[in-house]
């Protein structure tokens, strides 16, 4: 005795094969899931800024950072990269400021960049602690960065 007919059989097959093509691209979608996130730390217009970077797999991602000086002051953004290119993006602050950028990636999780900002130089570096990021930022001259164990300032040499 048989406990599924051809018919029946046909049936399932046909609600599988809908039921995997409705679920195809969620499943591409879902890829974006894969991410990465890491520490960004900005000089922008001479003024310090930090915060994070999340980058996808699919070498797309976003950015947000906040003013050290002016915590009100945020800037957030998209960028696309590539191992072989490099990336570039673009970002716009709470005060209307904006900017584009390109950047270099070291490894996944590291690089550096500068950009066009509308109140001046922009240099930036992503994945490194302070210590490290810093022969990639232009840093405002007779200034250095420190970090007390909360948090990271620009201070006098």
């Amino acid at each position: 005795m048989q406990l599924v007919s051809a018919s029946m059989r046909k049936i399932l097959t046909a609600v599988l094969a809908a039921w995997l093509g409705l679920a195809g691209p969620a499943a591409l979608a879902g890829a974006e899931l894969f991410s990465a996130t890491g520490m960004v730390i900005a000089i922008l217009a001479g003024d310090l800024f930090v915060g994070e970077a999340q980058g996808h797999l699919s070498g797309a991602g976003t950015l947000a950072i906040r003013s050290q000086k002016n915590p009100q002051l945020t800037c957030v953004g998209q960028f696309t990269s590539s191992a072989e290119l490099g990336g570039s993006g673009q970002m716009q602050c709470s005060d209307g400021a904006t900017a584009t950028f390109h950047f270099q990636r070291l490894t996944v999780f590291r690089g550096y960049g500068v950009g066009s900002f509308s109140r001046g130089s922009m240099s930036f570096a992503y994945g490194f602690s302070a210590e490290e990021a810093g022969p990639y930022l232009k840093l405002p001259e007779g200034k250095k960065l420190r970090h007390n164990g909360t948090e990271l300032k620009l201070v006098d040499l």
